[in-house]
């Protein structure tokens, strides 16, 4: 399949980008560059430097590549940062890539992929979020997706340009080649990886009096490759209607838990400090998957949390700084 992936020179992308490559997909990554990496786009596929908001450039790129699908993967992740600024987050998340939907109705591309999020629920009402929770963000970021997520309805409805939309929870872990590297870093399993590495005086813990079994919050994380895996299966099940998933492995994990987990696979220890929390922090998100295991058999294959772990530090320990000396 001939597929662009706008955001693929960022960390989930750029393993997106490799699995699709390995699948025998024809791919160009779209990006503008400004949190993506040149160096983490794979050596099989172009790189386009360009944003989202230039549907003349995207049409171009469509046209030539013969594009039969997009993975839209473009958009700012900070969650707090979002309730600093949120008109960043709303112009980017939900208004610029309307060039890229115009683009692809201009161009007749009538399938995407898109990158969209937990955080679009909020507080969850039980144990395990499914896609009937109720959709209520408590936090700008999650807003801008959800936003986003009902732009592309309407697209559907209109234009007949057909969907996937899958709601991450906590990305993490890395493959062999790639890994994650923002600028700054503000998630936890490669804080707590930087701080045991010597890049970080240590890690902060953001509240200790959730309603959770040790005060803190708690998350499911989804190792990055097994992520990976449900996009390629998602963007081939995609077909006369469009469809949504949420993506976890089931199971939470406290922040607590993450510290301890990366002392035991690092053999490191590192100073923690707790301080208040955050705005906009939900208590626990978990997430599950049945939708996607029943309808596409999709099963994660590394869902242990020290496994999850242990491979981003393998990824951190060979490259100490990321993608290249100045994120030291």
């Amino acid at each position: 399949m001939k597929i662009v992936i706008t955001g693929g020179a960022g960390y989930i992308g750029s393993i997106v980008s490799e699995m699709c490559v390995e699948s025998g997909d024809d791919v160009v990554i779209f990006d503008n560059l400004s949190t993506g990496h040149r160096e983490s786009v794979h050596q099989d596929a172009r790189l386009v430097v360009g944003d989202v908001a230039d549907a003349a450039l995207l049409a171009r790129t469509f046209q030539e590549q013969g594009t039969e699908a997009v993975i839209h993967m473009a958009g700012f992740i900070e969650a707090g940062e979002s309730m600093q600024n949120p008109g960043k987050y709303f112009l980017n998340n939900s208004c610029r890539p309307l060039g890229l939907l115009d683009a692809m109705h201009a161009s007749g591309v009538s399938k995407i992929l898109f990158s969209s999020t937990a955080a679009i629920f909020g507080e969850p009402e039980e144990d395990l979020i499914d896609e009937q929770h109720t959709l209520a963000p408590t936090n700008a970021y999650g807003e801008s997706k959800l936003v986003f997520e009902r732009m592309l309805d309407w697209y559907d409805s209109i234009y007949g340009i057909k969907h996937a939309a899958l709601r991450y929870f906590n990305a993490a872990g890395a493959s062999a080649s790639w890994g994650e590297d923002h600028r700054p870093e503000s998630h936890l399993i490669p804080l707590v990886l930087k701080a045991a590495l010597g890049q970080r005086p240590g890690v902060e813990i953001y509240g200790t009096d959730y309603p959770t079994p040790d005060g803190t919050c708690v998350r499911d994380y989804i190792h990055v490759r097994d992520l990976a895996q449900a996009h390629l299966l998602a963007l081939r099940h995609l077909g006369q209607q469009s469809i949504h998933y949420n993506l976890g492995n089931g199971t939470g994990y406290s922040v607590r838990e993450v510290i301890d987990t990366a002392r035991e696979v690092t053999g490191i220890d590192f100073a923690v400090r707790e301080t208040g929390r955050r705005e906009g922090d939900p208590a626990i998100l978990v997430a599950s998957s049945q939708a996607i295991s029943q309808d596409l058999g999709w099963q994660p294959e590394h869902p242990a949390l020290k496994d999850i772990v242990a491979s981003a530090w393998k990824w951190h320990q060979n490259h100490p700084s990321g993608y290249g000396p100045e994120a030291s």
